[in-house]
């Protein structure tokens, strides 16, 4: 399983929220390609990316700042925040971001994201974000009333790379990660699963492990690593078996 940190970009600096919301943020550096750097050189081998601006302002807003990481780190990164164009797809992939995530559009417009993996096939990421087990858009301002194995089970068979499933209320918490909502996500579709929110320490990516079973393919965790609760090249060492 993939141990996967996160950077998160607001105002051109590294932050974390807690539970997505705008004005809870803790600024964790002015450089976010420094932590990117940083994550690299303890062993990452894939970057989660997230245009906080983007996701909020429905655009992207981060540009250079994601930039920056690209030309700055080898391993792959996965883009999300505010994507919802055909041409911020193209941008960003042109880039040299590996795969990007399409969240609130791949539920407002799922023809979007078909037609994506069409012209990228493995190159596209779907965002499912979920509060008490209803999917939530627009930054994770508004909840809306579909359930989230209905949304996974639309994009069955279109060559999605992944899905990556959020558990609002434990993002940014360090409560433990979501491991029954996780699970039933993974087990109801066949596209791989990245799990996100929670992980708080390394009990709690071995608690994830055996999800690999079901097609859980990576954990992304962002809190615990800046806080020093989870140790990245622990993680790597266990999830590697």
């Amino acid at each position: 399983m993939l141990i996967i940190p996160a950077v998160d970009i607001k105002a051109g600096r590294c932050v974390r929220l807690l539970q997505g919301l705008k004005d809870s943020e803790t600024v964790f550096s002015d450089d976010p390609s420094a932590m990117a750097a940083r994550w690299e050189e303890e062993g990452a081998e894939f970057l989660h990316v997230v245009d906080l601006d983007g996701a909020f302002e429905r655009s992207p807003q981060n540009v250079e700042a994601i930039r920056q990481i690209v030309d700055r780190v080898r391993i792959p990164i996965q883009l999300g925040g505010g994507i919802r164009t055909v041409q911020a797809i193209d941008m960003y992939l042109d880039m040299g971001v590996s795969r990007v995530i399409l969240g609130t559009e791949a539920i407002e417009n799922p023809a979007l994201v078909h037609n994506a993996c069409r012209n990228y096939p493995g190159r596209i990421v779907v965002g499912i974000d979920a509060r008490d087990g209803m999917v939530a858009v627009d930054g994770w301002t508004e909840t809306t009333g579909r359930k989230t194995i209905d949304v996974a089970k639309e994009f069955e068979g279109c060559g999605l790379a992944a899905i990556v499933f959020t558990d609002i209320q434990r993002d940014g918490m360090q409560t433990g990660p979501s491991i029954a909502q996780t699970k039933v996500v993974a087990e109801s579709v066949s596209i791989p699963v990245i799990a996100s929110g929670g992980v708080s320490n390394i009990d709690d990516i071995r608690a994830l492990l055996p999800l690999e079973d079901v097609g859980v393919q990576g954990v992304i965790t962002g809190r615990a690593l800046y806080s020093g609760s989870l140790d990245l090249r622990q993680a790597i060492e266990i999830a590697r078996g």
